[in-house]
């Protein structure tokens, strides 16, 4: 199953978005076993995304080949130490204060991280990230901190029917993005959709899209 659902996938996702960018699909791997994780890379899966730092450990000697390392998931400052080094790209810094300590850990390891701003463009109470409308303060305070490198945006859209609601914020989050591209040529990545609503994201504009159950089908919880 895992190998046709790659294979669709990497059929079905468009080569490029309507901005003629290069749509990169990070397989989420939250709850998977390495198994079922090689399985998906050894179908042609480039990227792969960890939710969690413990999942990350337990898994990270078990993946096969040389994947690209994405950190998905909440990020504690003081498990930063158990990744650091190992993660390519970071999609969830969500709080000035998590940067700064990812930031002075980089710069003390002498390496240079790569991170995503993420923004909370539903403003849900339930989810991390800097307001739609303290984006553009946050990303200059964090273009100063050293060691790190600001390759874009992240974020989640709310889980609703209403496409209208969906098109409009994944719209003004691509406007965001290109609002910030502008000042700065490192900006690669608009990091919006996962299963259940990426063919709109990328619509709208996203360039990396983040499947799980797509890929693996539906989560057990109680493994």
């Amino acid at each position: 199953m895992i190998e046709q659902n790659v294979k669709n996938l990497l059929t079905e996702i468009p080569d490029k978005n309507p901005f003629g960018e290069k749509v990169t699909l990070v397989a989420a791997i939250k709850l998977q076993q390495p198994d079922d994780i090689n399985r998906a890379i050894a179908a042609g899966i480039t990227d792969i995304g960890d939710n969690h730092v413990q999942e990350f450990k337990d898994k990270y000697d078990f993946i096969n080949g040389t994947p690209r390392r994405h950190f998905i998931g909440h990020l504690q400052t003081n498990k930063i130490k158990y990744i650091l080094g190992k993660v390519d790209l970071y999609h969830s810094v969500d709080r000035l204060n998590l940067a700064e300590e990812l930031s002075k850990r980089s710069e003390n390891a002498q390496i240079t991280s790569n991170i995503l701003l993420q923004i909370n463009i539903g403003n849900e109470e339930t989810k991390g990230g800097f307001g739609f409308d303290e984006a553009e303060s946050a990303y200059e305070s964090v273009k100063k901190l050293p060691a790190l490198k600001i390759k874009g945006l992240m974020a989640m859209l709310p889980f609703t029917d209403d496409t209208a609601l969906l098109k409009s914020l994944a719209s003004h989050m691509r406007g965001l993005y290109d609002k910030l591209k502008q000042k700065d040529g490192n900006f690669e990545y608009l990091s919006m959709g996962m299963s259940g609503d990426w063919k709109l994201c990328v619509e709208c504009g996203s360039n990396m899209i983040r499947l799980g159950t797509c890929i693996f089908g539906a989560r057990n919880y109680n493994k």
